[in-house]
Parts: C-alpha cells; structure tokens; sequence
C-alpha cells in the first residue's frame, strides 16, 4: 500500500514509502564492471593532491580512454588551469528533444594523505571483501571511474541520446574550486547545461544491517567559507617571558569559540529530511528527528542530533579550527600564531556576519580576521519532477520502493558554482554506503564493492530516462 506525502515551496515532491524489497539487478556486462575497477586502480594510484601537478596527467590518461572508445578528438577537450586542469567531455545527441544537454560533474583531485597514518597505502587501491580502499576512492575517483565507463558502455553499444551529455571533471574541488570557476566564466557554451548532476554527494544510505533505508537528492548547499585568525605580539627572547603572548591570545579564542554553538536553523528542505528520515531510524535519533520536526526549538532533540557529526551540519551553521600556524623559532617568543576556521554557512546568512559574531565570540579586538579566497553561495534548486521521477525509476531495478528524500548538503560541491551561474545542480551517485563508512577526508577511505554495479546500472538508467531509451543503430 502507498504512503504518499509532498514537499511544500519545492513543488509537488511526492515521495513514495513502498514495502522494503531485496535488491533485483540486471548487471552490466562484465567488461564495463572490470573497466571501472581499472580505471579506479589507475587513478588511487595517481597522488593528484593540489600543488603536486599529478591531475593534468590523470586527465590525459581520461582523454586516451575516451579516444580509444570512439569519441571525436574535439569532442573530448582538457582545459588547462595554473598547475591543474578540468576535462570536458561531449555525447553528441541526435537533438530530436530540441533540448540543453544534461551535465555529470565529477573531480579528480583529492586531499591529501599521510601514509604512515593509515593501515593500507592510501594510493594503491585495495580491497577485501566488502569494500575498496583508497585516498579518493568515495571522493571523488570512484564516480570519476563510473562516468567515464558510463560514456564508453553507452559508445560501444551505439546509444544515440535525445540531447547532447556532457561530462566536466574538474580538478581543484578539494582546494580553491577555481578550475569549475574558469569553466562557469570562460566555458559557459561547452558545459550549459539545461540542469547538472553533480556526482559527488546524495546517494543512497545503509543500516547496520546492510538494508538500503533512504535514497538523498542534494538542492542545496550551505556556503563554504574559511577564515584566518591571527595573534599579534613584539616577541622577544623565550628566556624571558612575558604575560601576553600571541599563542596564549589564540588560544584563549579559540576556546571561547569551541564552546559557542550557532542557533539552529531550519528550511524545507531540512525539515523534509528530518520528517522523512525519523521513521526509517527509529531509536533515539529518529525519535529527535520527528521532535525537532514537531518543535524546531526542542532542546532535547537538538542535543541528541548535535551529537552525531552526519546531522549536526543540517542543523544551522557550524565552524571549526582545521589549521595552526604560530612562531618562528624555538627559543623566541612568538611573534605571531594564526588558526584558520572553516565554516558551513546555512542559507541565508551572510559571510560577513558569521565572521562578525566569531569576532564577538572571540573577545578580543586585537586579533587580526580575515576571509580567505572569495565564498560563494547560492539558492538551492527548483524541484524537477522529471530528474526526481527519473531518479526512482532507475532506483527500482536496485532497491525497489526506497524512499527518495530531497537534502541540503552540509559540505560543499562544484555544484554551487554551477547553481551561481544560473545551472540549476542535484547532488546524487550510485554509491549506497552506511554513514558509519563514510571516511571520506580522513584515514582508511572506503566505498562499497556493491556500489560499483549498483553505479552502473543507476546512471545507464538515468540517462535512459531523460535522454531516450536504448537502442543500437
């Protein structure tokens, strides 16, 4: 028996709670599954980190792939940028819808990653038998190694679309995001796009026991902003030591802001989330979920989900020390220290007034604050029916009936840069994955071995369904 409910101001957003079944598969050919592991095992082991000058070589590598496959020389373009590059990629379409083509993002680079920090060797791909190991292997790599398989598949069986594909893979989203910027700016005509994938968040979410519960669909983003905070001091010699000190000065500020909690902060996307997401948890977290639904100022609630770092960021606005600086030697008192705080600003709220209230929170007037690189924000994105319908049909043959549930992504994509340059983006991949696994950023980063034919089917549906069905010449 159907459950229907809408979603209010995004449009008519009815989402369909149906029976839970197990997942029926119709795989890809087993030639375009081992493609993807190649590919991914090719780039874990390519260190494309910012200032390494690896991800012009990873594109090349992307290019030879799209060449050997049959793609024209100018449809298949690298876009140098400073030490880095983006690779845009052309499907022609027949033009029979008469329709803008459809845009998949990804990234190639990476953050960085320690070897000596992790179990496995961060930059060669490994596995066991639930997972794959590997810096990037969930951000962004993996979805990378689909979009170009997803083309190549779609090429060889001789898929002709409705509408031109388009595939930007971008290289400095885990740094300054300027490469989608040069896109936006002075490749507007290559990538528009009548609306964006961008493959890098959403996606679906698994419990404890394995079981896929809901299904994400990014409309928004908070801002992505970063801060430099510093302490001044005349110094001196260490043997002489004085009452004021420029890392004591830091130190007592960013205790100060460690304390300070933003107000919580709710939209309809929010609390859309919330209200479809708290039956499908149960236990205390859905409990606090349908209670800050009820009661956006439930106390008790906000501190439950306050606790659990994948919902705290739906909450409002969060901002957090990544970085210190102080000092110039040993044996001198420090002349000056810096910490930079990055923030995840809920919509609505100006950049210039989060660092407004860190300063007041701070205390101290002779600290130095400053906006690193230039934030962008952006409004989040109309509701499409057409994507939104797509996305559960090609979810079927999947996990039949999973509840799909509109999100506001508490980090940041190139998709806001595509929303601010007026192509509306949505935020989804094929990866299902416990939010438990998700370690993207930090040590022992995994994605699930079933995702990798779970992607393939998604997106070859996904095309299907918005460029024409299948068929060979």
């Amino acid at each position: 028996m159907f459950h229907t409910q809408c979603l209010t101001k995004l449009g008519t957003l009815c989402l369909l709670f149906l029976s839970m079944q197990l997942p029926a598969q119709e795989p890809a050919p087993p030639r375009y599954e081992t493609m993807v592991e190649d590919l991914l095992r090719d780039s874990i082991a390519r260190e494309t980190v910012h200032g390494l000058g690896q991800v012009p070589a990873y594109a090349e590598f992307l290019r030879k792939q799209f060449l050997t496959a049959g793609f024209n020389p100018e449809d298949v373009t690298i876009v140098p940028y400073k030490g880095t590059a983006s690779l845009i990629v052309r499907y022609p379409g027949d033009g029979s819808s008469n329709r803008q083509p459809i845009l998949f993002s990804s990234h190639m680079d990476v953050v960085p990653a320690d070897p000596n920090d992790w179990v496995r060797n961060p930059f060669e791909l490994q596995e066991d038998e639930t997972f794959y190991f590997g810096r990037g292997v969930v951000d962004n790599k993996f979805d990378v190694s689909v979009l170009t398989t997803l083309f190549i598949w779609l090429k060889e069986d001789g898929y002709v679309p409705s509408r031109d594909l388009v595939i930007a893979f971008t290289g400095d989203e885990e740094s300054f995001q300027e490469t989608v910027q040069q896109l936006t700016r002075d490749h507007r005509e290559a990538i528009n796009a009548e609306f964006a994938f961008v493959v890098d968040g959403g996606g679906g979410v698994l419990n404890d026991a394995g079981e896929a519960i809901q299904y994400k669909v990014g409309f928004a983003e908070k801002t992505y902003a970063t801060f430099a905070v510093t302490a001044r001091n005349p110094g001196g010699h260490s043997s002489l030591p004085r009452s004021d000190n420029a890392i004591f000065d830091l130190t007592d500020a960013l205790k100060r802001l460690q304390r300070f909690r933003f107000p919580v902060e709710t939209n309809e996307i929010t609390l859309t989330y919330f209200e479809r997401t708290a039956p499908l948890l149960g236990g205390e977290v859905g409990a606090a979920m349908a209670q800050l639904v009820a009661d956006p100022s439930n106390a008790e609630a906000i501190e439950v989900l306050r606790q659990k770092p994948e919902y705290v960021g739906t909450l409002g606005t969060t901002c957090i020390p990544t970085m210190l600086d102080g000092g110039h030697a040993e044996n001198a008192l420090p002349q000056s220290a810096t910490a930079t705080i990055n923030c995840r600003i809920f919509p609505g709220n100006a950049v210039a007034d989060i660092m407004g209230t860190l300063q007041r929170v701070a205390e101290n007037p002779e600290l130095d604050w400053s906006v690193v690189g230039m934030p962008v924000s952006s409004d989040a994105s109309p509701f499409n029916s057409e994507v939104m319908d797509a996305v559960k049909a090609s979810l079927e043959p999947i996990y039949p009936g999973i509840p799909v549930i509109p999100q506001m992504g508490s980090g940041t994509t190139d998709g806001a840069f595509f929303r601010a340059a007026g192509i509306p983006s949505y935020s989804l991949t094929g990866i299902f994955i416990n939010p438990k696994d998700a370690f993207a950023h930090g040590l022992n980063e995994r994605v699930p071995k079933n995702s990798l034919r779970q992607s393939l089917i998604f997106w070859r549906s996904m095309v299907e369904e918005l460029a024409g069905a299948s068929g060979t010449p």
